[in-house]
C-alpha cells in the first residue's frame, strides 16, 4: 500500500511529491488565497509588509558583517574601518545596514501611526497591538545595542547615558549599572554581551514576536480606514462580502509598494548614507574616547523624542521615569479609548485636534531631542512633554466626548 501511494505520489509530480510531506498549497490557500482582506486598503497599508522587507535586509546585512567584526575595546572600531575599506562591497554592505536601522524604525513609526488613526489597537485587536508594542521595545533594544557596536565616539557616550540611566531605580540601581556593563565601566565585557544581544538573542525574539504577531493577525483579521469588521457580513460563499484574497491582489500591491521602497533606499545608501548626520553621526567616525566628550551627546533620531523627555525634567530619576513611561503608555491605548468609533473618518473635532496636537508634539521632541539641552530648547521641550502626556493622559475623557459620525455598514470603498 504504501509503495503504491509513493508511486500515486510521483506520477503527480514533485509537487504532489512536496505537499505529501510538507503542506505548501494547503499553506497558500489558507493563508494567502483564503486570507480576505478589506477591500478597502489603501497607502497606510503598505508599512507592515515593508517592516518585513526591512527585517531581512537588517539579517542577511548583519550576517555578513559579523563575519569581519571583532567585539572589543582594542578591536571593534578598527573591524569596522576595515570592513569599510578592504572587504570586497563591505561599505555597501555597512551603509545598507546603517541605512536599514533608521529606515526600520521610519516604516515602524509610520505602521504605528496608521494604528492611531484608524483604531487598529481597539478591540477585538488588543493582543495584536500588545504584540505590536513588545516588537517595538524590542527593536529599540536591538537598534541600541547595535549602535553601540562600532564604538565610535558618540556610541560609547550614548552607551554611557543610557546604561547609566539603570541607576536612577532606587535601591538596585547601581548594581543593576555594574551588571549591565559586566565591568567598573563601558569596556570589552560590555561590548562582547551587546554583541551577543544584538546578533543573536534579540533577532531571535524579533522573529519569535513577528511570527506571533502574524498569527494574532490572521486570526482576527485586519482593521481598515472604515474601521468597520468585514468578518459580520458574509456571502453565501461564507467569505466576507466587502474582502477580497489577499493574494494576488495584495501581494501585486505590495510589490508595487516595495519597489519604491527599494528605489529610496538605494538612493540614500548611494548618495546620502549619513544622511546629514541623522542616520551616522560625525563622532562616529572617530574612535571611543573617554577622556573627549562630543560636543552634543544626542541618540540617532529615532530615539530623541525619548531622549528630549528626559531631558526637560531637572530631576533625572523623574526624568528617567517619564521617559520610560512615554513609551510603555502606549501598552494602555486599547483601554485609554473610550470611543465608541475606531476610524479618525468618523470621530469629531475632538480627537482631531488632540491627534495633530499629538503629532506635532511628538515631532517637536525629536527635533529638541537634537539641540542642546539649554534656553529655549528646554522650555520647549517642556511643553511638548506636557502635550505628549496630556494626549494619554486625558483620553478617557475627550474621547467620551467627542461627537462621532455614524459609521456605515459596509466599507465605502469597491474596486
Amino acid at each position: 500500500m504504501a509503495n503504491a501511494a509513493e508511486g500515486a505520489a510521483v506520477k503527480g509530480g514533485f509537487r504532489a511529491w512536496l505537499n505529501k510531506r510538507l503542506p505548501v498549497d494547503e499553506f497558500m490557500q489558507s493563508q494567502l488565497l483564503g486570507y480576505y482582506a478589506p477591500k478597502n486598503f489603501n497607502v497606510w497599508y503598505f508599512f507592515g509588509s515593508l517592516a518585513l522587507v526591512v527585517f531581512v535586509i537588517q539579517i542577511v546585512t548583519g550576517i555578513f558583517l559579523t563575519m569581519n567584526y571583532k567585539p572589543g575595546e582594542l578591536t571593534a572600531f578598527d573591524s569596522v574601518e576595515y570592513i569599510m575599506r578592504e572587504v570586497e562591497w563591505g561599505w555597501l554592505i555597512r551603509y545598507m545596514h546603517s541605512t536599514g536601522a533608521s529606515f526600520f524604525f521610519v516604516v515602524v513609526y509610520l505602521h504605528m501611526y496608521r494604528a492611531l488613526m484608524y483604531g487598529s489597537y481597539k478591540a477585538p485587536r488588543e493582543l495584536l497591538w500588545l504584540i505590536g508594542m513588545c516588537l517595538y521595545l524590542a527593536l529599540m533594544a536591538e537598534a541600541f545595542f547595535g549602535y553601540v557596536l562600532p564604538w565610535g565616539n558618540m556610541s560609547f557616550w550614548g552607551a554611557q547615558v543610557i546604561v547609566n540611566l539603570f541607576g536612577t531605580i532606587p535601591g538596585i540601581g547601581p548594581g543593576l549599572v555594574e551588571w549591565i556593563r559586566g565591568d567598573y565601566g563601558i569596556a570589552d565585557s560590555t561590548l562582547n554581551r551587546f554583541f551577543a544581544l544584538h546578533v543573536a538573542a534579540l533577532p531571535l525574539a524579533l522573529l519569535l514576536l513577528i511570527v506571533l504577531h502574524l498569527v494574532a493577525l490572521r486570526q482576527t483579521g485586519s482593521n481598515n480606514p472604515d474601521g468597520i469588521e468585514i468578518k459580520a457580513k458574509l456571502g453565501a460563499n461564507g467569505k466576507p462580502l466587502d474582502g477580497i484574497p489577499f493574494h494576488p491582489y495584495y501581494t501585486l500591491k505590495d510589490i508595487v509598494g516595495i519597489g519604491v521602497f527599494l528605489v529610496a533606499f538605494a538612493i540614500v545608501v548611494f548618495f546620502v548614507p549619513t544622511f546629514g548626520g541623522l542616520f551616522l553621526e560625525a563622532p562616529n567616525f572617530t574612535p571611543a574616547n573617554a577622556l573627549s566628550t562630543p560636543e552634543h551627546i544626542a541618540p540617532v533620531w529615532y530615539f530623541t523624542p525619548y531622549y528630549a523627555i528626559l531631558r526637560a525634567v531637572p530631576d533625572q530619576r523623574l526624568g528617567a521615569l517619564l521617559m520610560g513611561l512615554s513609551v510603555l503608555v502606549y501598552l494602555f491605548l486599547p483601554w485609554l479609548d473610550r470611543s465608541p468609533v475606531k476610524s479618525v473618518r468618523y470621530r469629531g473635532w475632538i480627537w482631531k485636534l488632540a491627534l495633530t496636537v499629538f503629532t506635532v508634539s511628538f515631532l517637536a521632541l525629536m527635533y529638541l531631542g537634537l539641540q542642546p539641552a539649554e534656553g529655549r530648547y528646554v522650555m520647549l521641550a517642556r511643553i511638548f512633554t506636557a502635550c505628549y502626556f496630556a494626549f494619554f493622559v486625558l483620553m478617557p475623557f475627550y474621547t467620551r466626548i467627542d461627537p462621532v459620525k455614524p459609521v456605515p455598514e459596509r466599507v465605502t470603498h469597491h474596486a
